[in-house]
This record gives C-alpha cells, structure tokens and sequence, in this order.
C-alpha cells in the first residue's frame, strides 16, 4: 500500500503545485481555462490518438467489460438520482448530482496514472471507461437537463447531444485512433513523433490544470458533497468491482484497471456543466474538491487491491 502511494504521490503533487500556483494568484482563472483547453483539445487529444491508434480493435472493444461497467455505474446513478428525489430535489438537480456520483477524472487523471502505475495494456480498458463515460452518461445528463426544462422530449435535444458528442475532442480522438488501426494505416514517422511530443505535455499539463481549476473551487454544502464523494470514491468501484468479478466473465487485469477508474474522483466535466445550465454548480465544485483531497488515499488503496489480481 506505502509503495503505491508513493508512485500516485507525484500526481498529486503536480495537482497541489497547481493548486498553490492559482490559489496565490500566480496562475490566474483566464490562464488555467487556456492551459485546459491546450490539454483537452491538443495534447490529450494526441495522447489518445496515439493509444488507441496502435491498439488491436479486440483490445478497445470487449461487450463483456462494456456491460459490466454499464451495469454498474447505472446502479450507483440510480442510487444517487433517487436520494436527491427523496430530498426534493427536481429531476435537473437530481440527474447533476448522479452525474457526480458516477463520472470521473479519466481524462486528465486516469489516462496518465493508470497506464504509468497498471502498464501499457491498461489503455484499452481506461478507453472503453471514458467512451461509456463520454457517450452515454454525457449524453444522459444533457438529456434529462434539457428535457425536464422543456417538459418533453424533442428533436432539438437529441441533436445537442449529436453534436455534443461530434464535437467531443476524447471521441473524435478515440474513433479515429480505432479506425487507423482497424485498417493498419501506418503512421508515418513524422506524425508520430510529433504525436508523442505533444502528447507528452498531457500528463504534467493536465495535472497542473487540475490543481488550478480547484483553487477556484469552495466547499459549501459539505454534507451533499461529502456523501457525493463517497459514491464516487467509494460505492462506484464497489458496485464495479461486483459487476466485474462475480456477475459479468470480465479478465481479471481489465477488471483492474476498471475498478481502478472507478475510484477516481469527480470529473471537471461535470461542472462545466453544471455551470452552463446554471444548475447546482456550487455542490459540483465541493464534490469536486472534496473528492480529489480525499482520492489521495482512495485511489492508492484501490489501485494496491486490484494489483493483488
């Protein structure tokens, strides 16, 4: 356990160094929301491409870890949708906080910690995680958000979610990476070693744009966010962890890795969109934060389990 949270301690560091550099007012809210747009659509965006661009489709494509995940993150989303409906809540608010129970930071944290700490062949199940995350439990929130407020169903939603989900840099990434591997199209020289040098800056980059978009977050309302966190953090990798083990015939090593991201805290998304729709973004900011300190000791328990198997 000492030594895993030694080798996740750097990624945090690089988070805390972010934190300080924002919350002294070094690195201001106008930089980090340009350093995070370089990471999520150039640099990150290459890393990707070049993950999955070398990958066998078999690798990114498995049904079984598919539906093991699905499974699982539906169960805790419904969990969480149904307190916040016995809390009051309206079906918007309810659908923000399920969206923080389940989503996570694969993205800027888990596609660099996961591969560096469980290897290489991590990538394709860190993948297929963030694909379920992006297209069914992006489009889902956007779904119910927009629907509630229109009181139905309509064309124009589901064509926000359709070009929500063209526009997504991770997707486009990914789909395109597939496709050049699908149909063994070289890469030539050049391409990639412009792909592995922009990429590289998506590991630090990422990181530091993490710590310094939570100096601007506050932690109000921490019983809410408190019990969000603990789905995220603690009821999410279990009920994966069931999913994955004992009812779905998932490998072993995939089901690592997909326990692994399902610990990881809350993602940025999130309150990114909670922000544009103006709905709970106060609670998404103290779920975030409080989940990513708390994740420090989380993430290390878990990633020391699933390396036992």
């Amino acid at each position: 356990m000492f030594d895993i949270f030694l080798q996740t301690l750097p990624f945090f560091m690089l988070i805390a160094l972010g934190y300080g550099a924002a919350r002294s007012g070094f690195f201001p809210q106008e930089a980090t929301a340009y350093l995070t747009k370089f990471v999520f659509y150039f640099a990150l965006s290459a890393l990707v491409f070049r993950f999955s661009a070398n990958l066998e489709l078999s690798a990114v494509l498995d049904w079984s870890f598919v539906l093991a995940y699905l499974a699982a993150t539906t169960v805790v989303y419904v969990i969480a949708t149904w307190v916040a409906i016995r809390r009051g809540l309206p079906i918007a608010e309810a659908a923000v906080e399920a969206q923080c129970a389940v989503v996570g930071n694969v993205g800027f944290l888990g596609i660099p910690m996961l591969v560096l700490l469980l290897g290489e062949a991590a990538i394709g199940p860190v993948m297929m995680v963030l694909a379920v995350d992006l297209i069914v439990f992006g489009s889902l929130i956007v779904i119910l958000i927009t629907g509630s407020r229109d009181g139905r169903m309509s064309p124009r939603v589901l064509g926000t979610v359709a070009m929500g989900l063209i526009k997504n840099p991770m997707i486009v990434s990914i789909s395109l990476g597939v496709l050049v591997s699908a149909t063994a199209t070289p890469v030539p020289g050049p391409i990639n070693e412009f792909l592995i040098l922009l990429g590289a800056a998506a590991t630090p980059g990422a990181l530091f744009a993490i710590g310094a978009s939570l100096a601007s977050k506050s932690a109000e309302r921490v019983a809410v966010a408190g019990w969000l966190s603990f789905c995220k953090l603690v009821l999410h990798p279990v009920a994966v962890a069931i999913a994955a083990l004992m009812v779905f015939p998932v490998d072993r090593y995939a089901a690592g890795v997909m326990i692994a991201a399902a610990a990881l805290p809350v993602a940025g998304n999130v309150y990114i969109l909670a922000q544009h729709y103006s709905v709970a973004p106060a609670r998404v900011s103290a779920s975030i934060l409080l989940s990513t300190v708390a994740s420090v000791v989380t993430v290390s328990l878990v990633i020391a389990w699933v390396t036992r198997f």
